[in-house]
């Protein structure tokens, strides 16, 4: 409920920006809290391996996307966004704007302010063609809204370039309510999703010392927000089907190719864990399966060579995956809501080494090598935690965004706002009055 102030500021200070404007006063060209510039913008770095793909995810930053300071740093960047509504906010820049190094345009210096205006471009930089200056601070903008840092101005840019402060004040404070309404218990060492980055970060004394590209749950298939424990890690595991999956997707395949559950090594098994025949299965789809379909490991197998389990009641968890290559893609969201995890061996030996120092990354290797199925249960468990935010502010002071790729951010506020106002209305009836107490 304290978001609910910060909203109504907010809402008030984006309100005085026609005020601002037609005024004839300018936006100050101040960055916000999280926009110092710094010497040179993060480059695109070569992403054609797990490891690469990670090392490169990492050298972005070390700052964890969530901490015990999260929740206050969002509240300190909605002040500060809202400061910018008040000042006007940011121009927009016509969708038929080009810019090319060296190449003087007629939106030079519209782009600057607009750079300026966020941070993202030093105050001394306020006039000029597009230049290698300039493509650095694109490139830091880019890095803040988790597009590829390549410094153009591309179409995907330009559109996260105009969306209006406002925008961005909603978003943060659809995080900080959600913030508001989670109870984590943070670790020395925990591991965080954040589900609109499609990220994964393994956080050790307050430092993130692994980060993952992952795979995430569909537009109509979320993964959900949770906090859990990581119990064990699961070499070589099988995988049971969900009923949902076989009543849906694995129906139809044997509808048409009654050998596709042989060729996927997969087999029917009843209550008590017995094979049955297939043929002997009513595949139509229409009843609620009374059996299971399990997949056996192997290079085959949909969780690819690692299963990291974390009970939860949405019975979801973070694994490998045979499709390695749909990592390189920057839209990651694909799943049926478990979390499929880049360089996932990776994270395996970090959860592991602390507890257990024999399984290395050699060790983990040469046990998949075998083919054998291995449950390796952590002595000391691991907190884990799926979020969903779309914005937030790291230690460093850098105000990040992302694309409210599930459109949450609004169905949470309007149903923030809802609630706020029954209470209003409670506190002002005398039957209802102690409800808002």
């Amino acid at each position: 409920m304290r978001t609910i102030t910060i909203l109504a500021m907010a809402t008030m200070l984006a309100s005085a920006s026609a005020f601002a404007q037609s005024s004839g006063t300018a936006p100050h060209p101040a960055a916000p809290a999280g926009a110092a510039v710094p010497a040179h913008a993060p480059k695109p770095a070569a992403a054609s391996t797990p490891e690469s793909r990670s090392a490169a995810a990492l050298a972005l930053s070390h700052e964890p996307t969530l901490d015990e300071g999260t929740a206050q740093r969002i509240k300190e960047a909605a002040l500060s966004y809202s400061d910018l509504a008040v000042r006007g906010g940011w121009p927009v820049i016509p969708a038929e704007a080009r810019f090319a190094l060296g190449v003087p345009g007629p939106h030079d210096d519209l782009l600057r302010q607009r750079l300026l205006i966020s941070g993202d471009l030093a105050p001394d930089q306020a006039s000029g063609p597009y230049d290698e200056v300039v493509a650095e601070s694109v490139m830091r903008f880019q890095s803040r809204h988790g597009l590829a840092p390549t410094g153009a101005v591309t179409p995907r840019t330009l559109t996260a370039l105009n969306i209006p402060v406002q925008k961005r004040i909603r978003q943060l404070e659809a995080s900080l309510e959600r913030l508001d309404n989670m109870n984590f218990g943070f670790g020395q060492r925990y591991v965080v999703v954040n589900l609109p980055a499609a990220f994964a970060e393994a956080v050790e004394n307050d430092r993130v010392v692994r980060r993952y590209r992952v795979i995430v749950g569909k537009t109509d298939k979320p993964s959900p927000t949770l906090t859990a424990e990581i119990t064990s890690v699961i070499l070589n595991p099988t995988w049971t089907v969900p009923s949902s999956i076989s009543k849906t997707e694995i129906s139809a395949h044997m509808r048409k190719d009654p050998g596709y559950l042989s060729r996927m090594h997969m087999e029917v098994l009843d209550a008590h864990d017995a094979p049955i025949d297939p043929g002997s299965v009513d595949w139509s789809g229409a009843r609620t399966p009374n059996f299971t379909v399990r997949q056996q490991s192997g290079s085959w197998n949909a969780l690819g060579a690692v299963k990291i389990d974390m009970p939860n009641p949405y019975s979801v968890y973070m694994h490998d995956t045979n499709q390695r290559n749909l990592f390189s893609d920057d839209y990651r969201f694909d799943s049926h809501g478990c979390a499929r995890v880049d360089n996932v061996r990776d994270l395996a030996t970090w959860l592991l080494q602390e507890e257990m120092p024999r399984w290395n990354r050699a060790a983990i290797d040469a046990a998949i090598a075998t083919g054998q199925h291995e449950d390796i249960a952590l002595p000391k468990k691991v907190p884990v935690a799926w979020i969903y935010l779309t914005a937030w502010m790291t230690k460093d002071q850098t105000i990040h965004f992302r694309n409210d790729i599930y459109d949450q951010d609004e169905q949470l506020l309007e149903a923030t706002a809802e609630e706020a106002a029954f209470f209003n209305q409670a506190a002002n009836h005398p039957l209802t009055a102690h409800l808002a107490q």
